[in-house]
């Protein structure tokens, strides 16, 4: 029997080459996943072919994983400063999208093949996911396959080198950042309070609902020298010392309402208890700290959410998220129970449910289908279009009655992974047989059309964020990496600064960039 006769073999075996060549490294520059494409379009050449149905089985579950993770920071980022990175990355897709277009138009480079070339050229593999969706053609992977290489090498060095040749000092620009960072996330604190306002002397916390006043959260009191876990019925008596958590402005508020900070601390009590619970119980994902009413119910505070990375000052509007880290105060009695509502099951974090995930891939598929007509001109999402606007609602909208529809990180990225190994295994190979061909026909020219959709978005953007903007230089960069979706330029960029503002830029722009994109391809190919 030939092994090499068998599909699946061939399949795993480019996955296996492709996954060796990719973490070859040359001076910190490596293809990681996308060499799985190279080895499919040798592979291909050669005849050898993979089944089409483990393309489109990859391709969903590709985007539907994508869309599901980028559906929150999607819509969220079209708020604060997020609005302004979102256009730019709207200028650098649909001026790479122009380029493109002129390519085709002047240059006489076959349609299907620009296509390829343009995602290739921004390492946007979502975009060549659209592509073949969209065009059918074992061409748009060739094309890509000529436009990666200078995309991924164009990026890093684009970065690497921008804030040297305009001058900008990064340690500056670090600086800068940290100081707007203060501003729209302030850093959470604890201070100590003596009771010696007389207006709230002989109130109980219910009455004083300090946390509306102040914005800080009470969660320690001591009276007498012992410690007391705060309670709606506790009265406040002069002398009294509290501990208040929150922003520097909120304890500033403390200050007027209850009376001079102290630096005598309270101790902790054996039966006082503080604990770091995780939210898994689906039942109160989507809920309010207010609608939980922890505090009345069980003499309960949260004195903090952390989410994303990020310590939020809880307010009773605030709404959990599956998956939230949340510091709870309480005595040791009641924290039990407390524990049992938020659910703190670290095991449910690894869980993954495939009813939602069939669910809205099915979904997916169907409205993909739904065609829209305009007299002789009709329009569909398609395959692609179809997922990946339902994934991204559905990553919005995160809960509908008892279903979960998020997946935890590293359920997302293992369902990602294998759809994007399938997915380029099999564009691939298809691709291949006709790869000696184009490069006869076009050659050289090919290359330059790549450098240039590479490089001329970028630098028109930074034109436009820089000197019209006044845009934080690691924010532009991290930006421009976010809308190449290009991660070695991200990882370029961690090297350069201690902040993550290119992280957050990357993280803000990218699912932004994956949309345009897709859209691009497809009006591209009709036109």
């Amino acid at each position: 029997m030939n092994l090499l006769s068998n599909s699946y073999v061939i399949l795993f075996l480019i996955i296996l080459i492709g996954f060796i060549i990719g973490r070859i490294k040359i001076k910190g520059i490596s293809l990681d996943v996308s060499a799985v494409i190279f080895v499919a379009l040798v592979f291909g050449h050669y005849g050898y072919e993979i089944p089409k149905d483990f393309q489109y089985l990859g391709l969903v579950l590709f985007i539907f994983t994508i869309g599901i993770q980028a559906g929150p920071s999607f819509f969220e980022s079209f708020k604060k400063q997020g609005r302004e990175l979102a256009m730019l990355a709207s200028i650098l897709i649909i001026t790479a999208g122009i380029i493109a277009y002129c390519v085709y138009y002047f240059g006489g480079i076959d349609k299907n093949l620009t296509i390829g070339l343009l995602n290739g050229s921004l390492t946007s593999t979502p975009g060549l996911a659209a592509a073949i969706d969209a065009t059918g053609s074992s061409l748009a992977s060739i094309g890509y396959g000529i436009g990666y290489p200078f995309g991924v090498i164009g990026v890093i060095l684009f970065v690497s080198l921008m804030p040297k040749i305009i001058g900008v000092k990064v340690k500056e620009e670090e600086e800068k950042y940290k100081n707007e960072l203060s501003i729209d996330h302030p850093e959470i604190l604890r201070k100590y309070y003596i009771v010696e306002n007389e207006n709230v002397i002989g109130k109980n916390l219910g009455e004083l609902n300090i946390r509306f006043m102040t914005k800080a959260v009470i969660s320690r009191v001591m009276h007498d020298n012992h410690v007391i876990a705060p309670s709606p019925e506790l009265v406040l008596q002069k002398g009294d010392i509290i501990k208040a958590v929150g922003t520097l402005d909120a304890l500033e508020r403390v200050t007027i309402l209850v009376g001079p900070e102290t630096d005598t601390e309270i101790p902790t009590d054996k039966n006082y208890e503080v604990r770091a619970i995780l939210v898994t119980n689906k039942e109160v994902v989507k809920k309010t700290l207010g609608q939980l009413n922890m505090f009345n119910t069980y003499g309960a505070t949260v004195t903090r959410i952390r989410r994303s990375g990020i310590n939020i000052s809880p307010s009773p509007s605030s709404t959990l998220k599956f998956g939230d880290k949340i510091i709870v105060v309480c005595n040791e009695e009641n924290m039990k129970r407390v524990s049992h509502i938020f659910g703190d099951d670290d095991r449910k974090l690894s869980d993954t449910d495939f009813f939602p995930i069939a669910a809205g891939i099915l979904l997916g598929i169907l409205v993909g289908k739904l065609s829209i007509n305009f007299g002789d001109f009709s329009f569909s999402l398609g395959l692609t279009g179809g997922i990946l606007l339902v994934a991204l609602i559905l990553g919005r909208t995160g809960k509908t009655g008892p279903i979960m529809w998020t997946m935890t990180g590293a359920a997302n990225q293992l369902l990602r992974q294998f759809g994007l190994l399938f997915f380029l295994a099999a564009v691939g190979t298809n691709a291949g047989s006709s790869l000696v061909e184009t490069f006869s026909k076009y050659g050289v020219e090919l290359f330059v059309y790549g450098i240039i959709i590479t490089l001329v978005p970028m630098i028109i953007t930074t034109i436009i964020a820089r000197y019209f903007m006044k845009l934080n230089m690691l924010v532009l960069l991290g930006t421009l990496t976010g809308s190449m979706t290009s991660t070695p330029g991200l990882a370029a960029l961690d090297n350069m600064t201690d902040t993550d503002a290119p992280a957050v830029a990357y993280a803000t722009v990218y699912p932004i960039a994956m949309v345009l994109l897709i859209i691009v391809v497809q009006i591209l190919s009709l036109i």
